[in-house]
């Protein structure tokens, strides 16, 4: 196997979990180090340099992907908007195409340093993931796993990890949110905020976003 990586706080629960693997597989499994960000790894994805991956869930269309996803239901405070001149975040395609569908205008920042961002002064920006709830009563897949090859492993992947209660040991957590500069207690009320299992109500959020996005 070969997935590909995205160091973001959010995706610490999988990255765990593929930690977690018997020794059986993990002897196979390479989460590579390359990409880091979203718009990188969908390039990844794209050109075929890796099997799996989290990519943007605009980019997941006509893709094979599985029920595994980033979702937010309510807020997330790592994607965020501060409001005046627009400004494009590089490294995510769906955060802002996002802010368009919902008429906002201004800088958008996602993942670890959004977060950072948002934690020192939440009065300065607006939560997108809020904002989408708020007006559509729906959550809002940022991501989704999906796969170039072996699609019977990467799906019997997928619903072994949506089925997985993930507890992540406390100096796995208080390492993690040292590296990236958040304290513990902020990095573990944060990974609250995010869901990984895509039922119906999350496709139903996706198509309407979807729907959205292409009358822009």
């Amino acid at each position: 196997m070969n997935i590909a990586n995205i160091s973001y706080l959010n995706l610490l629960p999988f990255r765990f979990f593929l930690k977690q693997r018997p020794k059986t597989l993990s002897q196979n499994l390479q989460s590579t180090k390359r990409g880091s960000y979203p718009s990188k790894v969908n390039e990844m994805f794209r050109k075929g340099v890796v099997d799996a991956a989290f990519i943007s869930s605009i980019e997941s269309t006509r893709k094979n992907s599985t029920a595994s996803g980033i979702v937010a239901k309510g807020e997330v405070k790592s994607v965020i908007i501060r409001l005046g001149e627009h400004k494009s975040d590089n490294e995510s395609a769906t955060s802002n195409k996002l802010a368009r569908v919902l008429g906002l205008e201004g800088e958008v920042f996602i993942g670890d340093k959004a977060l950072l961002k948002y934690l020192e002064n939440p009065s300065e920006y607006i939560d997108l993931a809020q904002e989408w709830n708020a007006k559509t009563r729906l959550p809002f897949v940022f991501g989704r796993f999906c796969f170039n090859r072996h699609g019977k492993r990467y799906k019997k992947l997928s619903n072994e990890f949506n089925g997985s209660k993930i507890r992540i040991p406390h100096y796995m957590m208080e390492w993690e949110a040292k590296q990236k500069g958040f304290k513990t207690k902020d990095a573990k009320e944060y990974l609250k905020l995010i869901s990984y299992r895509i039922g119906a109500k999350e496709e139903r959020g996706f198509a309407l976003f979807m729907k959205k996005a292409k009358k822009l």
